[in-house]
């Protein structure tokens, strides 16, 4: 069982007791308190109040999705029901509704076991800090007023926002149908049971592609593999690309937030890469400007951003940080390094949809292979590794004695422990949604990145034994 209470939601196990997982009584308790903030936020306008909701097709997800619209409507606010979505189709949904903000139901790449309240603004942006914090100490404090029987919330249901969500992509100056349809690209999508299988087939679709083949589309919610879409859990895409039949694969994780590639020949493109290549294309196209990414991406986007003639520009890791960077630095792309694609034009928040059509469209006007196109940009390894925690581990403390330790390197702390070792770096960082610290470790070769991974993980370890 667990519950991670966070300023970017509230995510946790089903089953077992209030206040140790994610229950329907901390369901019910942290929608009351986002609700009666949104409310706050918006004391004396005019409109109605409304708050888009959307799921991804876990299996909890139709549960949760019933007590969240009860709270909600309990407060007198209407909800906009999209049901099976995506992500970012919840976060462009927010604006064109002019809600006064958005739930979506989904815990992303955590397994099946697990569900979530992610919280947007009115903007359909992850909630800041400030925010986030207030949200809490709402729950806490159970300071909520409900509406009089006479001022419920309504409930509508609006299952059109996908196909608008497409619709918009295909509008893009910088998405190319007719280079795309022109290739004739055969294409393999592992959607791991989720909403993506609804959404990047309706997408490649419109796109003119149409030799599709589906690994795990129907979004039953009982995910097939590990939803993380790392090398480790999608074996089966790479089989069948291995076979020489298709030109790639198209991975996205259970709310299509985040984009992996498979080469022509089932290996991996990486999912550092998919920024970096998607920006590759939008800096050529736009004829340079500035990038985003997290501590913990690859120096990749740098290389490229600076040989278009553009400022590259690193933020504390989570979306709300990045898309605070992009908008300081008017970036024309950014995103972080776990194939979160963010492109402004469309709109700030990760979204593999959109990556899917600039790729397809950088991938088709290169003329390049999948394998050709990946062999064209600088060549870094990242070992991406973490450690599970006990809960009587202090991860600040922990991390604290690392900066110490390193204290003769370059090290950045503005979002946990950046050592640099020239070339090469590790960022150490405990996850806002897991009871872990992250390990990440880059070099220019996996044995190097790894070994440096392993010797920090080492030092961690020698920490903690020596704290007990």
């Amino acid at each position: 069982m667990a519950l991670i209470k966070s300023i970017s939601g509230i995510r946790g196990t089903i089953g077992g007791a209030s206040g140790e997982a994610l229950t329907p009584i901390d369901v019910v308790k942290f929608t009351a308190a986002f609700g009666t903030w949104a409310l706050k936020q918006t004391a004396g306008a005019t409109q109605g109040h409304t708050i888009v909701v959307g799921r991804d097709a876990r299996l909890s997800g139709d549960m949760v999705n019933k007590l969240v619209v009860g709270t909600l409507q309990g407060l007198g606010i209407d909800v906009v029901d999209l049901g099976l979505s995506t992500t970012p189709t919840v976060e462009m949904a927010v604006p064109a509704k002019k809600a006064i903000g958005g739930i979506i139901l989904t815990a992303s790449h955590n397994p099946k076991q697990w569900n979530a309240l992610k919280l947007l603004n009115q903007h359909g942006e992850f909630i800041s800090e400030a925010d986030g914090q207030e949200v809490l100490q709402l729950a806490e404090a159970e300071a909520f007023d409900f509406a009089q029987v006479g001022k419920l919330g309504q409930h509508t249901t609006d299952n059109t926002f996908l196909k608008k969500h497409v619709k918009t992509i295909l509008a893009l100056p910088l998405v190319d149908v007719e280079a795309i349809r022109a290739k004739n690209f055969r294409v393999v999508v592992d959607a791991v049971n989720s909403s993506g299988g609804i959404a990047v087939p309706m997408l490649l679709e419109a796109l003119g592609v149409t030799t599709v083949e589906k690994l795990f589309c129907e979004p039953t919610g009982d995910f097939a593999h590990n939803p993380e879409p790392l090398p480790e859990n999608l074996r089966d895409i790479a089989k069948v690309l291995e076979k020489g039949s298709f030109d790639l694969g198209i991975v996205v994780d259970p709310d299509v937030d985040r984009l992996a590639l498979v080469c022509e020949n089932g290996s991996m493109f990486g999912e550092e890469y998919t920024l970096v290549a998607v920006a590759d294309y939008v800096l050529k196209a736009q004829g340079g400007g500035n990038t985003v990414s997290n501590l913990s991406s690859t120096r990749a986007l740098r290389d490229v951003t600076e040989k278009h003639g553009g400022s590259y520009s690193a933020a504390a890791v989570g979306e709300v940080n990045v898309v605070t960077m992009m908008k300081q630095t008017n970036a024309v792309i950014g995103g972080e390094g776990n194939g979160g694609i963010i492109y402004p034009e469309l709109h700030y928040g990760r979204d593999a949809l959109v990556g899917i059509a600039l790729f397809l469209t950088h991938l088709a006007k290169s003329g390049l292979t999948m394998t050709r196109l990946r062999a064209s940009y600088p060549n870094y390894f990242i070992s991406k590794n973490k450690i599970e925690l006990t809960p009587d581990i202090n991860t600040d403390q922990v991390l604290a004695k690392m900066q110490k330790r390193y204290a003769k390197q370059p090290v950045n702390t503005i979002d946990g422990v950046k050592i640099e070792f020239d070339k090469e770096w590790v960022h150490l960082r405990k996850s806002n949604t897991e009871p872990i610290i992250r390990i990440y470790a880059e070099s220019d070769s996996n044995a190097t990145a790894d070994h440096l991974a392993q010797k920090i993980i080492g030092d961690i370890k020698e920490i903690i034994s020596a704290k007990a």
